[in-house]
C-alpha cells in the first residue's frame, strides 16, 4: 500500500503544470488558450518567451528526476520505472487541468536523465540535429522518442527500463499525432516562427 501511495504521489508530482504556472506568472493568459494551446515548454517559448519557458522547461525536467527517485528509494528499478511512467502520464493527462496536459517529452528527459544517462545524451544528440537541420522542434522529439527504446536495448538496460522506454516513446509519440499530420500537410510551426 505504501509503494502504491508513492505511485500517486509520482503521478500527482507529474500533474503539476509547470508551464500554465509560470505563463501565469509572467503575466500571460492561459496558456491552453495560445498557440497550439499545449500545455508544454515550446508553446511557452513561442507565446511568452524564454523567461517563462526556461523554469517550465526545468520544473518538467524535475518531475521526471524526482519521480524516478521516489520510485527507486521505493524499491529499486521496477518501481523506479512505475513510478516515471506514472508522472509522465500526470504530465500528459494531469488532474488539475481536467486531464489535458503537455507532451510529456521534458518529464520523459527527466526520467532519462535519472535512470539512463547516457541515454539521454544520445536523445538530446538526435534532437539537437533534427531540430537544427529541420527546424521543427515536434519532429526532433518524435524522432528522439522512436529511438528511444532502440538505445535502450543496443546499450542492455534493464528489462523494465526496456518496457519503460517502450512505453514511453509510444505515449510521447501518440501525444505528438497532430504535429504529425500538421507536418505531413506542411503546417508544422518551425522553431522561431510565432504562432
Amino acid at each position: 500500500m505504501q509503494n502504491l501511495g508513492v505511485i500517486v504521489l509520482c503521478y500527482l508530482i507529474g500533474s503539476i503544470p509547470f508551464s500554465f504556472i509560470f505563463s501565469r506568472l509572467w503575466g500571460e493568459e492561459d496558456i491552453r488558450k495560445k498557440g497550439s494551446g499545449n500545455v508544454g515548454a515550446t508553446n511557452v517559448l513561442r507565446t511568452a518567451g524564454i523567461k517563462a519557458a526556461l523554469p517550465a522547461l526545468i520544473g518538467d525536467l524535475l518531475k521526471g528526476i524526482v519521480a524516478a527517485f521516489l520510485g527507486m528509494k521505493a524499491g529499486g528499478e521496477v518501481w523506479a520505472s512505475v513510478c516515471a511512467a506514472a508522472a509522465v502520464i500526470g504530465h500528459c493527462y494531469p488532474v488539475f487541468l481536467r486531464f489535458k496536459g503537455g507532451k510529456g517529452v521534458a518529464t520523459a528527459g527527466g526520467v532519462v536523465l535519472f535512470l539512463m544517462p547516457k541515454i539521454l545524451g544520445i536523445l538530446a544528440l538526435i534532437f539537437i540535429v533534427v531540430v537544427i537541420i529541420s527546424r521543427y522542434v515536434s519532429l526532433g522529439s518524435i524522432i528522439a522518442a522512436f529511438m528511444f527504446p532502440i538505445m535502450a536495448i543496443v546499450l542492455d538496460q534493464p528489462l523494465s527500463y526496456i518496457i519503460l522506454s517502450v512505453f514511453l516513446a509510444f505515449l510521447v509519440i501518440y501525444k505528438h499525432r497532430e504535429n504529425i499530420m500538421r507536418l505531413r500537410q506542411g503546417k508544422e510551426l518551425k522553431l522561431g516562427q510565432k504562432a
